[in-house]
């Protein structure tokens, strides 16, 4: 905008114009301005060949680089389907992938980068969050069949961050070419045409068929969509990339576009809100397994990025449970988040995996939001918030659940009370997090922490996410302890590693992407 200007006064200055059509052609360009005709920063758009293709880590490699360079950069995605979700400072709910690239960005995480997130509370049905707000649960059809009455919500919160910022990247869903759902899109090539900006395809070599995946994609892509793509990313490779020289030239041909960047399966501890994570797949960062700590892994589990801290710890290992044996071996139990408390209990009940957390008495339990409510003696859904109906839970912690229709998402801090147990160790420990739920406990037993939460014996729960992130250190040193075993990993700084780990994956991506393109692409 100030180079448009400038460029008026040069004319001016040498009478090529007149000041009236000067302050004429700024009236039009202001006009423009609040229209939303002229977009104020400049986007670029990765789209997958697919879920978990790496979109959400290329983004976040790709604020990191921008912003290394010297430019002012935010994440944006229209739409996401997560049950990993963020609370931002001013109460607001959004998806846990843009808060994360927000950090990679340096910026502090806002609902204008995920205006609408879908949490599923059922197999065809989810909570719509509407700027960080609940809107109401709608069914996959009900919301396929409105999904363009919320198309000025989207384009509202784009235009707000992209005037604050020099470069949007913005991030697709899923696979550009899901035709059966691809009318009026507005997550993918529909949100590329709001935005005005050059798409960059990304396909999974590690997953196979990554050529039928690139040309696949463009192929099916309607003419004026492809001319979009300018570029594609083959992500995931293993190996010597010097056999793949001959694959880089048959995908350019067959695309029509260059490829970009060939990037390497990468060792990367960076948060991820999908459930194909490979995080639950038992994956362990760090070596030989002194202490397991084990995540029962429930069907509607969310924010499963609470126990990333522990990945940073020398001899921990993080792997979840899906059936009762999975049990076996833990030195610490932990009930995760749900999106749906009564029916994951009811699967707990049923698996048999309730019975072998519970015949595991000397194994510290820690639940977290909805696995606080799973633990407690009974959980009940008077008003259809979730699933309705009520049930009785683990019976593991004096208090008792009601779900309500009114949702809070509130930032946190506070300290632990004086407690005994297994837990005791916390006593007058600080923490922050911040809380979703809908529920409201009553608890009849003893208070965990200054902001509720219950403790009896070897278990306690409490409603905050990233509640480990402060004391995690204190919680594997009692581990080891409890083993007779000392922690000789150091002391970590949870900020200082996951600044470190964003380094890492720009760096890594920087040296296997052609950003000098990539920046041609964006001021094309």
């Amino acid at each position: 905008m100030k180079n448009i200007k400038n460029s008026f006064k040069i004319l001016i200055e040498n009478n090529i114009i007149l000041n009236y059509a000067f302050n004429y052609a700024l009236c039009i360009m202001n006009y423009a301005l609040k229209r939303g005709v002229i977009v104020l920063s400049k986007a670029l758009m990765i789209q997958g060949t697919m879920s978990n293709a790496g979109k959400s880590f290329l983004a976040a490699a790709l604020c990191r680089i921008f912003v290394q360079d010297g430019y002012s950069c935010a994440p944006f995605k229209s739409q996401n389907m997560a049950l990993n979700s963020y609370v931002t400072n001013d109460g607001l709910e959004m998806g846990r992938a843009q808060a994360v690239q927000a950090e990679a960005a340096g910026i502090e995480p806002s609902v204008l980068m995920n205006p609408i997130l879908l949490k599923p509370t059922t197999d065809t049905g989810s909570q719509i969050i509407l700027g960080g707000k609940p809107f109401g649960n709608m069914t996959a059809m009900e919301y396929f069949r409105r999904k363009t009455e919320f198309v000025p919500y989207i384009e509202n919160a784009y235009k707000k961050l992209s005037s604050m910022h020099d470069i949007i990247v913005i991030e697709g869903a899923g696979s550009p070419v899901e035709l059966n759902l691809k009318s009026d899109d507005i997550v993918n090539m529909g949100m590329a045409k709001i935005a005005q900006s050059p798409v960059i395809l990304v396909g999974d070599i590690d997953r196979g068929g990554v050529f039928a995946q690139l040309y696949g994609t463009v192929s099916l892509l309607e003419p004026e969509e492809r001319k979009l793509v300018k570029g594609i990313i083959v992500n995931r490779f293993r190996g010597d990339k010097s056999l793949f020289d001959d694959g880089v030239k048959i995908l350019e041909n067959l695309c029509g576009v260059p490829v970009l960047g060939v990037i390497p399966y990468l060792q990367c501890d960076i948060e991820d809100e999908d459930s194909l994570s490979e995080k639950i797949k038992n994956h362990n960062l760090n070596g030989d397994v002194k202490i397991n700590i084990v995540v029962v892994k429930l069907p509607k589990m969310s924010n499963f990025t609470d126990f990333d801290v522990f990945l940073q710890y020398r001899g921990v290992g993080v792997r979840y449970a899906e059936k009762p044996e999975d049990i076996d071996g833990a030195d610490m139990i932990i009930i995760p988040g749900t999106k749906s408390t009564i029916s994951d209990m009811k699967y707990l009940r049923e698996s048999g995996l309730e019975a072998a957390v519970k015949s595991r008495k000397d194994t510290p339990v820690f639940g977290i939001c909805g696995g606080y409510q799973i633990l407690g003696r009974k959980i009940s859904d008077p008003y259809n918030t979730e699933c309705g109906g009520s049930i009785d839970g683990m019976n593991l912690l004096d208090c008792e659940t009601v779900f309500s229709p009114e949702k809070k998402t509130v930032r946190t801090s506070g300290k632990f009370n004086d407690i005994s147990g297994f837990f005791g160790f916390l006593s007058g420990k600080s923490f922050s997090g911040y809380e979703i739920h809908m529920g409201r406990t009553e608890n009849r037993g003893d208070i965990l922490t200054d902001c509720g939460g219950s403790y009896k014996n070897n278990a306690a729960g409490c409603y905050i996410h990233g509640i480990f992130d402060e004391i995690a250190e204190d919680t594997v040193k009692n581990l080891f302890r409890k083993k007779g075993l000392e922690y000789m990993g150091g002391t970590a700084d949870r900020k200082k590693y996951k600044e470190n780990q964003f380094d890492i994956l720009a760096e890594n991506v920087r040296k296997n992407m052609d950003i000098d393109k990539i920046y041609e692409i964006i001021k094309g």
